[in-house]
């Protein structure tokens, strides 16, 4: 079974996820912890569950998003992973990073690279990565079918959606991409999204005012 713990990291609110099942292996997505209490914060938490982290994974390539990949890939060993195509905006990030204030980000590059279709594994637990452009060229999701959960990054919130005036990003290619894979799906997945609280596809469908489609 899929545990999800959620931490609000950075001055953008990001929501930083552990996921973690019964056998104690745990995947981080999106760390955005920067300051060292935030640092200090979810490493406290995995020490204490006991976890083993195996796994870093970047929905896509934005300051709030991956703040903390240095500090993850140093501290547990494991190597960072996200779409090809989201590498330039990755990069992108250690040019505009001071300017937010962001003195000390530390820049990494991914180790390998994620496609639609692909199996995130840990302990007895896959989730299927979905490729979901439109916030970013290169954005993807993370997807429990059987358990019914969702992790969208900056694709879908509760009742709002991902903005698409940063560069790569289309506000047609994204609402393609809610409407066409995730509304496909059962209206019982529960969806953990990059800001805000989680919804349900279902609430989405019915009160997103950006993208609803029954009435």
């Amino acid at each position: 079974m899929i545990h999800v713990k959620s931490f609000v990291f950075n001055p953008f609110m990001e929501n930083t996820y552990v996921l973690s099942d019964e056998t104690g292996e745990a995947v981080v997505v999106d760390p955005g912890c920067y300051e060292e209490y935030e640092q200090e914060m979810l490493a406290a938490y995995i020490e204490q569950e006991g976890l083993k982290v195996i796994d870093l994974i970047n929905t896509h390539g934005h300051i709030d998003h991956v703040l903390g990949n240095y500090f993850i890939t140093r501290k547990y060993g494991v190597k960072m992973r996200m779409h090809e195509l989201d590498v330039p905006v990755l990069k992108a990030v250690e040019s505009y990073a001071p300017s937010y204030g962001f003195n000390e980000y530390q820049p990494i590059e991914p180790d390998s690279f994620l496609n639609e279709g692909d199996l995130i594994r840990f302990g007895n637990t896959e989730m299927e990565i979905m490729f979901l452009p439109g916030h970013a060229p290169g954005h993807i999701g993370l997807l429990s079918r059987d358990q019914k959960l969702l992790v969208s990054g900056d694709v879908l919130f509760r009742e709002s959606v991902g903005r698409t005036d940063l560069p790569g990003g289309d506000h047609n290619t994204l609402l393609d991409s809610i409407r066409e894979k995730l509304f496909t799906l059962d209206d019982e997945i529960v969806v953990y999204c990059g800001h805000g609280p989680e919804t349900t596809l279902g609430h989405e469908k019915r009160y997103n005012p950006f993208c609803a489609i029954e009435v």
